[in-house]
């Protein structure tokens, strides 16, 4: 009988390909501002390209690399480009890289503390600093009542808060025996839509999600929200959950977080402040302001993998009352039982989350945080909010644009005077071009562009090219009168 073939990739070979993919991924940041930023490919074109079946044989690493080239790569909308201006940054860095390539060769499943308690104990800690960063109460740090875990997104962080609140509502009740439509929630109209899915996952309705109307800064409007809840504990439903936002998706509006915790005090409802992207920005002390009144919040969240060079997916949660959520979301069946879990001296971070199973993630964020040290990630924010700076006075001296809401981070909200038509023509010209890619949102009814700088690698050059383009692109289109 022959002797068996072993099909794994052999230690030598691992190696050597390893050293060919970081080489490639280099070579990809030292050219990737060179590619069009957003993809040109039609649906279904890169899957037109790829074999119908899954190849028989182990084909060789070359090859597949070969393909990576010439059938990934024009599929790839470059998110790591420095012309990058969409949505809000997903961006990286050389350090969370390596830190995610070394979590994904330990391999560990960190359900459990005694799964792989550094898993555990390296998150525990790396949370501990960041609330001390971010000037967050004592009861958010893992010595106090409450503690910090990472989530893979904003949008698991505030449906792990909502249904905390549903539980600490009901006394545990509607995990056993269902919900019964009477518990509503808060937000305003410009909080992110992860709240929205989050009420029908949790079983408590979209419908029971009230949408507060904004003051004229697009930021939630205090004494209507709390007219909002008197009004529906008038009519016999259950107030528990308020979602206050720090940098809406849309303006990075900033909603006064201090007169909504108090209302969330007075009526004892779970308050849940939401800074997944301006969060990072009190790193440095200048804006700690923003954090005035977040001592009344029972939950926080912002997303490193957005604008603190930590690659996706990474997001903070922290609670002042760990029981709450556990109490909500624990459930231990024997398979699960070991000595560590019964003796109540560990977290298993399994019970602060949806999932069972969770990767070693603060790998990364332990990276970034000892290489670039608190001032140099100070040096990046201050950086990027200067150069947005700048943008907003290049904006406010051009006749033909103008500011549409308060900018104080990194997001520009502009339009060009003129119709809905015109700015999105702008919009599709630029983004088609592949110089640059922007996004839109609409404000008091109107067709906004958005042009965020908050990507790892932007400098003065890409937004001094970007206006430019941006300028010529509208000149020519009212030249042509379109």
């Amino acid at each position: 009988m022959s002797e068996l073939k072993n099909y794994h990739m052999s230690v030598d070979d691992f190696r050597r390909h390893g050293k060919e993919m970081i080489d490639w991924i280099a070579d990809y940041y030292e050219k990737v501002d060179r590619y069009p930023v957003l993809s040109k490919v039609q649906p279904g074109e890169i899957g037109d390209s790829l074999a119908d079946a899954a190849p028989v044989r182990g084909e060789d690493f070359a090859q597949i690399l070969r393909d990576v080239e010439e059938k990934v790569l024009p599929g790839i909308t470059h998110w790591q480009s420095p012309r990058f201006h969409a949505y809000f940054p997903a961006n990286t860095s050389g350090p969370a890289i390596l830190g995610d390539l070394l979590s994904a060769g330990l391999g560990v499943q960190g359900m459990l503390w005694s799964t792989s308690p550094a898993c555990t104990e390296v998150e525990t800690r790396v949370l501990d600093w960041l609330a001390d960063l971010l000037g967050l109460p004592e009861a958010y740090r893992s010595t106090g009542s409450g503690g910090g875990v990472i989530q893979d997104t904003a949008s698991s962080a505030i449906l792990c808060a909502l249904i905390a609140a549903r539980e600490r509502d009901s006394g545990l009740r509607t995990n056993r025996k269902g919900c019964g439509g009477r518990q509503v929630a808060y937000c305003s109209t410009q909080t992110h839509s992860s709240l929205e899915k989050a009420m029908g996952i949790a079983g408590l309705g979209r419908a029971n999600l009230r949408q507060v109307e904004v003051d004229e800064r697009f930021a939630l409007d205090a004494d209507k929200l709390a007219a909002q809840v008197k009004a529906d504990k008038a009519a016999g439903l259950r107030p528990i959950f308020v979602c206050a936002t720090l940098g809406t998706t849309s303006s990075t509006a900033l909603d006064p977080i201090a007169a909504i915790g108090q209302i969330c005090a007075a009526e004892g409802l779970w308050f849940h402040v939401d800074a997944a992207m301006s969060g990072t920005a009190v790193i440095c002390p200048e804006y700690r302001y923003l954090h005035d009144g977040v001592e009344y919040a029972d939950s926080y969240c912002f997303n490193p993998h957005k604008w603190m060079f930590t690659n996706f997916d990474c997001s903070c949660f922290w609670v002042a009352d760990r029981a709450a959520l556990i109490n909500a979301l624990s459930i231990l069946p024997e398979y699960l039982l070991n000595e560590a879990t019964e003796s109540g001296a560990v977290f298993d971070y399994r019970d602060w989350q949806v999932p069972l199973g969770r990767r070693f993630r603060a790998l990364k964020l332990w990276f970034v945080l000892r290489y670039y040290g608190v001032e140099g990630l100070q040096y990046h924010i201050r950086r990027h909010i200067e150069l947005t700076r700048k943008l907003v006075q290049w904006v406010e001296a051009d006749e033909h644009f103008e500011i549409v809401a308060p900018a104080p981070f990194n997001l520009v909200c502009f339009r060009h005077r003129g119709s809905d038509d015109l700015n999105k023509r702008i919009m599709d010209d630029l983004n088609e071009s592949g110089e640059l890619f922007l996004t839109h949102t609409k404000l008091n009814g109107r067709f906004v562009l958005r042009l965020c700088i908050g990507q790892s690698r932007t400098e003065l050059e890409h937004v001094q090219q970007a206006w430019k383009l941006i300028t010529t692109t509208a000149a020519r289109l009212r030249a042509d009168g379109r």
